[in-house]
């Protein structure tokens, strides 16, 4: 079989270009541990807000509530799933911007027939799709906008998380208070318990005149392991959050992080929210990819365009050379299919920026009411215990001294108890409330310069 020469050189091009291609290399999915703590590396200027970037990140001497949002960021395992979305969508952007490859044909035939004058025949042909460069500009487009909106998720992820880690660093800190308090009290009514224990084994003391004491001792007890439950499982949830293996120690330094927005400041920021929050615009550049989607549909319903350059040879040993022309009638499809669901799609994006909006004003609404509600509970509150404070301290002495019962001296420390718990509580509903709302209405940098910041 005798090939022709234009033949050789379009096979040998085809070769040549197959050795560009790129090969398989094997990613196993051995050896992944949770890093160590100080093998961690935190840049802060890839931080994605500005009071982060400015803060030095030095876990030797503990993590305060900065450090710890700084940690989060840097070493969350849902954002770095995210990231690699991210780096996904950015090689859809770089393949939508790919022209097509050119498609090379090659027929051989022989003749079967004995004639002396015979020769094999070939048919050479090199074609190239013209409609799909119709589309390229919107399928460019649509990808560009599906990495700007990838981008902004991620960066609205990064704000979420930074309060996920604030949030749950204020639970420890209240929830170690809570149990250092309950801890204080099962110590101070220790000595009253062997006293019961003492006249109950002596029969001087009966159980149902012993009942406000072991029931006083219970609850705390039941408290206090109440308590350490809640801590344990927050101490987890922050593990979580870092990406730390759960044995690694968490030494938490410093208050939690104070943020009390006022209505003024969410009023203001309400005005522009949709300019800043990178979730909202995100859903904007979602919703403009969607828009280029539409645009491809439509032009991709006029007929696709195939044009060639043949040579061929025939058994009677005539060469040809020409040309093809390959054209598609829309007459049954006619995408008419794809257009209709490029446009419902585009609709739901619309309707779900317009629900994001109106839920994300009704929360601000309900955030800054639960805010006003818990400064005045936590004004009288604070009186309150204050009172029941020293009233305890008043009982203490008076039971001391052999001057009250201790049935009524149990019942004002449980009051005083009861009081000091419920302002913890109180406090840390409070910051967490303010914290939410703090990330949905806070001072942040302009979304677009973090987004460039992330964008290749």
């Amino acid at each position: 079989m005798r090939i022709s020469g234009f033949a050789w050189i379009a096979l040998s091009a085809s070769l040549a270009l197959l050795a560009g291609c790129a090969t398989f290399h094997s990613l196993p999915l051995d050896n992944i541990a949770p890093p160590k703590l100080a093998d961690i590396r935190v840049p802060a200027a890839s931080m994605p807000v500005p009071a982060l970037r400015t803060h030095r990140f030095d876990p030797g001497d503990g993590l305060d509530v900065t450090e710890t949002a700084m940690l989060a960021v840097a070493n969350s395992p849902d954002l770095r799933v995210q990231r690699d979305d991210a780096h996904i969508a950015r090689a859809q952007a770089f393949a939508a911007g790919l022209l097509p490859d050119p498609q090379l044909s090659y027929q051989h035939e022989n003749p079967t027939s004995n004639q002396a004058d015979l020769t094999s025949a070939f048919n050479l042909g090199l074609t190239f799709d013209l409609g799909n460069l119709l589309t390229r500009s919107s399928r460019v487009a649509a990808a560009k906008g599906n990495v700007r909106e990838v981008d902004l998720d991620l960066l609205w992820s990064e704000w979420q998380t930074i309060a996920k880690a604030r949030t749950l660093f204020d639970r420890i800190f209240y929830l170690r208070g809570l149990d250092a308090r309950l801890q204080r009290e099962s110590d101070a009514l220790a000595p009253i318990q062997k006293y019961i224990q003492r006249a109950l084994a002596a029969g001087d003391l009966t159980y149902d005149a012993a009942s406000a004491g072991l029931n006083a001792a219970s609850d705390v007890t039941n408290k206090l392991a109440d308590t350490r439950r809640q801590l344990d499982q927050a101490q987890h949830d922050l593990h979580d959050l870092l990406g730390l293996d759960a044995s690694v120690p968490l030494h938490l330094v410093g208050a939690p992080y104070v943020v009390d927005p006022d209505a003024r400041e969410a009023t203001r920021a309400l005005a522009d929210m949709a300019k800043r929050r990178p979730d909202l615009r995100a859903l904007q550049a979602g919703y403009q990819a969607q828009q280029e989607k539409v645009r491809a549909a439509i032009i991709a319903q006029f007929p696709a365009i195939t044009v060639g350059f043949v040579r061929a040879r025939d058994t009677g040993n005539v060469y040809t050379t020409g040309y093809s022309i390959g054209l598609s009638l829309p007459l049954f499809d006619g995408n008419r299919g794809n257009i209709a669901i490029e446009r419902a799609s585009r609709q739901k994006l619309r309707d779900a920026y317009s629900a994001r909006l109106l839920t994300d004003r009704n929360d601000i609404d309900r955030l800054l009411a639960d805010l006003r509600s818990y400064r005045t509970q936590r004004t009288a509150l604070i009186a309150h215990a204050a009172q029941l404070s020293a009233a305890r301290e008043a009982a203490q002495r008076a039971y001391a001294a052999g001057l009250l019962d201790w049935p009524t001296y149990l019942a004002i420390r449980a009051s005083s108890l009861a009081a000091d718990s419920a302002l913890l509580t109180l406090e840390q509903n409070f910051h967490e409330q303010s914290i939410a709302l703090d990330a949905l209405v806070g001072d942040w940098p302009d979304a677009s310069q973090a987004q460039d910041r992330n964008s290749p």
